[in-house]
């Protein structure tokens, strides 16, 4: 009994076959057909290759909020390298509440201006690689997504205690500010602390001597993240006049990277350059040196790591194989079809022919 249900359920199962099988006698095989099929198979296996490629790419999605953190610190971490002496100069934070960060927290190395050789040649990639951020904007997709990973991570390369010509000042530290706008300076003279405000000491110093040429190695807000450039980084000003005034304007926007192989909080800036000479015989009362005057923006970029899932993956590959072999069969059926119109007309122009030829 078992054995006849097993055969009952393997004649019904033939019939519902949805592709029922033709038999052999009365297939008619060409080379051709073989041709075309050849053909078919080929382009199927090069489309399936790319869609698998697709599948395994990711792309990066961007959504904005509203930033609801204001109680929290906002790192930031500089390393400027001046063109004057250590003592001549000084850094420090003021912010819009009149919070003054005094310079103590960072450090001041006295250095040549002049870069290593090694020095050199990482400025001249990091500043090709700003060039292409600043053309190709789909170039950020690709270190966000390889954050973490070390790729220009490292700390520019220095040969300093091997340089007797000390000639410049770099300023490098991390200061923890208020999440409100402010303005880094670095001008001339140490800062102080007064009744009427904050002020910079610099009544001994020459005037001769102002030279507030730079080079921004690395300017960061918020956690250090391996892998990313930040604008600024690498940029180098030459003063041609000793009363120069250069100011950053900087958009500091909160960003949260979500990744296939990181999480991380971040801090993205956009920056507007500008450049001057002061002239105090002209009216002007600003003061010669280097500002990075910031402000923060109400909004907060969500960057995340999307994949194709694998359901969408099988049902773009079965369209594939589907409409290739509809595609195919259909254009074979066409083919064909004018192959043997053309063919009928040229027999029946041949018969015709021979009958008109007398005998």
């Amino acid at each position: 009994m078992k054995r006849l249900n097993r055969k009952k359920t393997i004649d019904i199962v033939k019939e519902l076959d949805a592709f029922p099988k033709v038999p052999e006698s009365y297939v008619v095989t060409s080379a051709f057909g073989g041709t075309v099929s050849l053909i078919v198979f080929l382009i199927m296996a090069l489309l399936t290759i790319s869609e698998f490629l697709v599948y395994q790419d990711s792309w990066m999605k961007y959504e904005y909020e509203v930033d609801s953190d204001f109680t929290s610190k906002l790192k930031i971490k500089i390393d400027i390298t001046v063109a004057m002496k250590c003592e001549r100069v000084g850094a420090d934070v003021l912010d819009i509440a009149g919070t003054v960060i005094a310079s103590k927290e960072l450090k001041y190395d006295p250095v040549s201006f002049e870069p290593s050789p090694q020095g050199k040649m990482w400025y001249q990639i990091l500043q090709q690689i700003q060039n292409r951020l600043t053309d190709e904007r789909s170039l950020q997709d690709v270190l966000f997504k390889s954050a973490l990973k070390g790729y220009f991570s490292d700390p520019v390369p220095r040969n300093d205690s091997a340089s007797d010509f000390q000639n410049a000042c770099r300023i490098h530290g991390q200061i923890y500010v208020s999440k409100v706008a402010g303005n880094f300076h670095i001008t001339l003279g140490k800062p102080i602390d007064t009744i009427r405000g904050h002020a910079h000491f610099a009544s001994l110093i020459k005037t001769e001597v102002y030279n507030f040429s730079h080079r921004i190695d690395y300017l960061s807000f918020g956690n250090d993240v391996p892998g990313h450039i930040n604008p600024l980084d690498g940029t180098e000003k030459i003063a041609l006049d000793q009363n120069m005034l250069f100011q950053y304007f900087i958009t500091v926007v909160p960003t949260k990277l979500h990744t296939s192989d990181v999480s991380v909080d971040m801090h993205q800036f956009s920056v507007t350059e500008r450049e001057r000479v002061v002239s105090h015989k002209k009216g002007s009362r600003d003061v010669s040196g280097i500002f990075v005057k910031y402000k923060l923006s109400p909004l907060m970029v969500r960057v995340s790591e999307e994949h194709m899932p694998l359901s969408v993956f099988l049902v773009r590959l079965c369209g594939i194989v589907g409409g290739i072999f509809s595609t195919s069969d259909l254009l074979h059926r066409l083919i064909g079809y004018f192959v043997d119109v053309i063919c009928c007309r040229f027999k029946l122009g041949a018969n015709q022919s021979n009958e008109v030829l007398p005998d």
